[in-house]
């Protein structure tokens, strides 16, 4: 595969995006499946956990998190639902989008806030109808995959809920980890979605790749970070990573957020922004040409950006539906071998409410791609010298069926998922799979020399 530098046009941007709200029959279809699933692997009850960081399988299925609390949902097999929430999250159960029976426990509450309600946290669950005996999954957020560990039989919730679980449940066999349920790389529940939860996702993904062509557009010599960061915000979303927007060294003083550092000539510059639906991220030299580099980074174009990219693009033509995950690896670690780019995270995985759900594009990933699917692009090469490249964006894998429903159904965003493709094929010279869908304006578009805002990369 040759990759060239060329003048082009820049993706067009989407202009006056609206959010597309889930429907109760995307909610209740949520449920269903979990009822299902809990059924076909004999489990009494699920427990499920959220804050404000780790919410993201609370939220599918009550459409809130407990912003600055915690919370327990607790759904039972014959469909009774329980929340239980802190002082400040109790109205929210009207707003719930399930039908749920409200328990207050003051415990998620704010440390020192009024105790009122209060008991022993163990009474609280059965309150909720957990009882002696019954099997319980719990879910946090992290599903566990250790080759040495009963990943089972690890909790990643706070101590005093386990043990309580356990004390009522009086069966520490009966408590399991229950997080592959809902975001297992093979069968996980989350990781379908109809097409109303695409339109809803594709509008954050939209509202991330705005974000970096504005931060990328506006980069200029004397700019601070902090002046080019304000471009990420989007109309006050909730961002699902913490923002990059970092020119030369970085973590400087361990800062991980913008600093008030300025733009200089030949360094390297890096940006990301995530919303629910996606991330889109870029890593490239803020520069003109090669010139405007140290004399002993001349040859990065050839040297990192042109094979990244290659990967990149191999991994766009080659996903397809009923491909084994692990085959997809096997592809990037051909055209971007590990031992010279020293890539160590999965070259992909899904992505949803929140920026990393989970992956199955592992070494002999045994999963298949399937219809109905939101994928991040997630290749990071780092080589010795040279300053990093990065195109991070998100596609949806939709079969027949599935884009008649988009183009049926939501027709503004099946018009912009047409026109990315286009863009992909007539001008980066990229040819997608009429399965794969593109979730935002700038998905492959790349410039490793920022301040040429009329050259980059193609596919020849």
């Amino acid at each position: 595969m040759r990759i060239i530098t060329k003048k082009i046009v820049q993706p067009e941007f989407t202009k006056n995006i609206v959010p597309v709200e889930l429907s109760d029959e995307t909610m209740a279809k949520r449920k269903k499946a979990l009822l299902v699933a809990m059924e076909e692997k004999e489990i009494d009850t699920v427990v499920i956990y959220g804050d404000r960081e780790h919410g993201s399988n609370f939220e599918y299925f009550t459409g809130f998190i407990p912003r600055f609390e915690e919370a327990l949902l607790v759904i039972h097999q014959n469909g009774q639902a329980f929340l239980l929430l802190g002082n400040e999250n109790t109205k929210m159960v009207q707003h719930a989008r399930l039908e749920t029976q409200l328990i207050h426990v003051p415990f998620f509450s704010l440390p020192n806030q009024p105790m009122e309600d209060d008991a022993p946290f163990k009474d609280y669950l059965t309150e909720a109808g957990i009882e002696k005996g019954q099997k319980v999954a719990v879910i946090g957020w992290k599903n566990f995959t250790s080759a040495v560990e009963e990943n089972y039989k690890l909790f990643d919730l706070p101590y005093f809920i386990v043990d309580s679980l356990k004390q009522v449940i009086n069966d520490e066999a009966g408590l399991i980890n229950g997080a592959d349920l809902l975001i297992g790389a093979n069968n996980g529940i989350r990781t379908i979605n109809n097409a109303n939860e695409i339109a809803h996702y594709e509008y954050g993904a939209t509202l991330a790749g705005i974000g970096i062509l504005n931060t990328m557009n506006s980069v200029e010599l004397g700019k601070t970070e902090l002046e080019l960061a304000g471009n990420l915000a989007q109309f006050g979303q909730p961002n699902t990573i913490t923002t990059i927007c970092a020119t030369g060294t970085r973590f400087t003083n361990a800062t991980l957020y913008p600093r008030n550092k300025q733009v200089e000539l030949g360094e390297t510059f890096s940006t990301s922004v995530g919303y629910k639906g996606g991330l889109s991220s870029r890593a490239a030299y803020v520069a003109e040409s090669k010139l405007d580099l140290p004399e002993d980074v001349w040859d990065y174009e050839e040297k990192v950006a042109k094979p990244y990219y290659s990967a990149f693009c191999t991994w766009l033509e080659k996903i397809h539906i009923g491909m084994v995950a692990g085959k997809l690896y096997e592809e990037i670690e051909t055209a971007l071998p590990q031992a010279d780019y020293h890539w160590k995270l999965n070259p992909g995985h899904f992505v949803a409410d929140e920026e990393w759900m989970s992956s199955p594009f592992s070494k002999n990933g045994n999963a298949e791609i399937k219809s109905e699917q939101l994928f991040q692009i997630d290749i990071i090469p780092r080589v010795a010298g040279y300053g990093g490249t990065s195109c991070e964006d998100g596609v949806a894998i939709a079969d027949s069926e599935l884009r008649y429903a988009l183009e049926t159904e939501y027709p503004e965003v099946w018009e912009r998922m047409v026109r990315r493709r286009t863009y992909l094929k007539q001008v980066l010279g990229i040819k997608l799979r009429e399965e794969i869908l593109p979730l935002n304006d700038v998905l492959a578009y790349y410039r490793p020399y920022l301040l040429d805002r009329e050259t980059a990369f193609c596919k020849e």
